[in-house]
C-alpha cells in the first residue's frame, strides 16, 4: 500500500500556487466591460463608412457644422452626422483648418473626422488643355482653386510680378504646359506662377536649350511657335513639317502669314474662312501685319507640338494650305503658283460647301 505523501513535490507545486488578489480580479473585470462598452459606442463610427469617394474643400473659418453640411452633400447626411458627433465630443475645431481633403470610399467616419482635424490637406490635380488666353486659364484654375478668376488675371497681367518669373505680361503664359499638375487648393496666384517657373525651368533643360539655340531662336520664341504649330494642324506626323516651314519663313525674313494668329487676333477662333480684311487686322498677334513671331504665344501648347518645332524635319516648303478633303493635313509648296493652286482648289471646296466664316 503506498503512503500518502504530502510533502512530494507535486503537492507542494500545488499549494504553493498563489490567488491573484480580489481587487486585480475587480479592475480587471471593469475594464472589460469598459472596453466592451467603447466598442458598442465606437461601433456605429468604425461601420458606417462613405458611400463614395469625395473632395471636401474648407475655408478658414467655416465651423463644424457649415464643413459637415457640406459633406452631407459630398457624401450622404448619417455619414456627415456621424463625422460633426465626433468632432463635437471631442473637441474638435475646424475653424483654424483651409485646404482639400480628400475622402476616399469605404473610410470610417472616424477616420474621417481625424483626417479634418489633424491630417495635411490634399493637393487638386488641374488639367491644362486646349487653353487660349489668359482669360480661359483664369477662368480653370478659378474653378478648380479656391482663388478667383479676377485674381489669378490681376497676377498674369501684373508686369512687376512677370518681371520676377523673366516673362512679361504678353508671354506669362509660356510658363504653362498643356498638362496634368497638383496644387494645394488654397494656393495663391503668386505661389503657383512661381511653381510654374520651376516647372518651366525644369522642362528647359540644357539639352532643349542648346536645340532652340541651334534653331536660332530662345525657349520663348520656341514655346511662341509651337502654339502657331499646334494652332495649324491637330495631326502628329504633321506637326514637325508645320514647324519647319515656319522656320524657313524666319530664315528668310518673310512674314509668317499664319492664319491661327488671325484668328487670336480677332478673338474668334471659330472661324474656317480667313478673308483679305481679317488679315489686316492691325495687331501685333496677326503675323500677317507684324513680322517675326507674336509677343506670346497664341495658346497654351502641348510638349509634343514644343518638340516638333526643337526637332523640325528638314525641308524647302515656304507654303501650306489645308487640302480640300477637309482631313486636316495640308499641301505644301516650295514656291508661289504653286501654292496658288492648292489654295483655289481649297477654296472652291469650301465654296461648295457654302462655308463663309
Amino acid at each position: 500500500m503506498t503512503k500518502n505523501n504530502s510533502n512530494s513535490p507535486a503537492s507542494k507545486g500545488k499549494n504553493n500556487k498563489k490567488k491573484l488578489p480580489r481587487w486585480i480580479i475587480v479592475v480587471a473585470a471593469v475594464a472589460v466591460v469598459i472596453a466592451a462598452i467603447l466598442a458598442i459606442i465606437a461601433a456605429p463610427y468604425l461601420t458606417v463608412t462613405s458611400s463614395k469617394d469625395a473632395t471636401l474643400y474648407i475655408k478658414r473659418g467655416a465651423s463644424n457644422q457649415v464643413v459637415c453640411d457640406s459633406l452631407a452633400k459630398a457624401v450622404d447626411k448619417e455619414f456627415a452626422d456621424k463625422v460633426l458627433h465626433i468632432l463635437n465630443t471631442t473637441g474638435g475645431d475646424l475653424s483654424t483648418r483651409q485646404g482639400a481633403f480628400k475622402i476616399k470610399e469605404g473610410e470610417s467616419a472616424l477616420s474621417v473626422a481625424n483626417h479634418l482635424r489633424r491630417g495635411a490637406p490634399d493637393e487638386v490635380k488641374v488639367t491644362i488643355n486646349n487653353i487660349r488666353t489668359k482669360d480661359q486659364l483664369a477662368n480653370l484654375l478659378g474653378e478648380k482653386l479656391m482663388m478667383s478668376k479676377e485674381e489669378m488675371l490681376k497676377a498674369l497681367n501684373d508686369s512687376e510680378l512677370c518681371g520676377t518669373l523673366e516673362k512679361d505680361t504678353n508671354n506669362v503664359t509660356g510658363l504653362f504646359l498643356a498638362d496634368t499638375y497638383q496644387f494645394l487648393w488654397d494656393i495663391e496666384p503668386t505661389k503657383l506662377l512661381e511653381s510654374m517657373k520651376k516647372f518651366s525651368d525644369s522642362y528647359w533643360n540644357s539639352e532643349r536649350k542648346e536645340k532652340a539655340e541651334k534653331i536660332g531662336l530662345t525657349p520663348d520664341q520656341v514655346i511662341a511657335l509651337a502654339a502657331i504649330v499646334e494652332g495649324e494642324t491637330s495631326k502628329a506626323d504633321e506637326k514637325g513639317m508645320v514647324a519647319r516651314l515656319y522656320l524657313n519663313r524666319l530664315k528668310k525674313n518673310m512674314k509668317l502669314q499664319a492664319d491661327p494668329t488671325v484668328k487670336f487676333a480677332l478673338g474668334n477662333f471659330a472661324l474656317r474662312r480667313i478673308r483679305l480684311a481679317d488679315t489686316r487686322v492691325e495687331s501685333p498677334w496677326n503675323t500677317y501685319y507684324v513680322d517675326g513671331l507674336p509677343p506670346g504665344p497664341i495658346c497654351i501648347p502641348e510638349k509634343s507640338s514644343i518638340e516638333a518645332v526643337l526637332d523640325a524635319p528638314e525641308h524647302d516648303y515656304i507654303y501650306m494650305c489645308a487640302k480640300e478633303d477637309f482631313s486636316g493635313y495640308h499641301n505644301f509648296a516650295t514656291n508661289f503658283s504653286e501654292h496658288d493652286a492648292n489654295a483655289k482648289r481649297y477654296q472652291n471646296a469650301l465654296n461648295e460647301r457654302n462655308i463663309t466664316r
